[in-house]
């Protein structure tokens, strides 16, 4: 039988609804997008404890540290606002919150310029407990943005991160389930090419078959693991790195 689609303002209010699920938000890049879906649909002080956007980048760095690399939008950056904001919940919520599940979105985005030179590209991510005071999972992916609009580039991936948090709650014991779902309501409108799931409710999980499910249901076109088996994207994989090197001797 056919997956019935919820539309996107169901999926965030369907958790707003749900006393246990609470977290916050960091977005920086392209905005409060994420956030901003579960904001518009109403109850969302039962589902946000806080939101945020370091636009600027000397204040990013302030909060997040600097990168090495010095860029933003990257698998690094993405790691650390996770376990900064992670860190920060459960210490200051932990005692006052016993019953809850929490939950960190963050995301480092780069929508299309008006000079075109930026196609629109991003990396998402979601700390999760799916049981009070357990130790969390993470869901983590690359996003490749195909419209040729800023606006509509940023209401893309604010569809895909509510889709990223209902798919987590909801679909978690059935992760090929998950996976099919991130781009609900944005099919042909973006390209997920790196997936990794981890963590205590997911030890089961071969991360190099869902890499290969990205395929399979026409999420990306190209997908690749490393040696080990664990999901890399080739912006981290290559960058810097000497793809070829030839010597000649006379």
């Amino acid at each position: 039988m056919a997956r019935k689609i919820l539309e996107t303002e169901q999926k965030a209010l369907e958790i707003n609804l749900d006393d246990l699920v609470y977290g916050t938000f960091s977005e920086i890049g392209a905005g409060q997008e994420v956030a901003r879906y579960f904001f518009q649909v109403g109850a969302a002080a039962g589902t946000i404890a806080k939101s945020m956007s370091a636009y600027d980048k000397v204040y990013s760095d302030r909060i997040y540290g600097q990168e090495p690399t010095g860029r933003y939008v990257c698998e690094p950056r993405l790691y650390r606002m996770l376990d900064h904001e992670y860190d920060l919940m459960i210490s200051r919520l932990r005692l006052e919150r016993p019953e809850s599940t929490f939950f960190v979105f963050a995301d480092t985005v780069a929508a299309i310029n008006y000079s075109r030179t930026i196609k629109g590209d991003g990396w998402l991510g979601l700390r999760f407990q799916l049981h009070s005071d357990a130790e969390p999972n993470d869901l983590v992916i690359h996003v490749r943005m195909h419209d040729n609009n800023n606006q509509l580039q940023q209401q893309a991936i604010g569809i895909v991160g509510v889709n990223m948090v209902y798919a987590c709650y909801r679909y978690n014991n059935d992760p090929e389930l998950m996976i099919q779902s991130l781009i609900d309501s944005v099919k042909g409108r973006v390209t997920i090419d790196m997936i990794r799931l981890t963590g205590p409710d997911f030890k089961e999980v071969d991360n190099r078959l869902l890499t290969l499910k990205l395929v399979e249901h026409e999420l990306t076109d190209v997908s690749m693991f490393d040696a080990s088996g664990k999901p890399v994207h080739a912006s981290e994989f290559y960058t810097k790195k000497m793809l070829m090197n030839c010597a000649r001797k006379f």
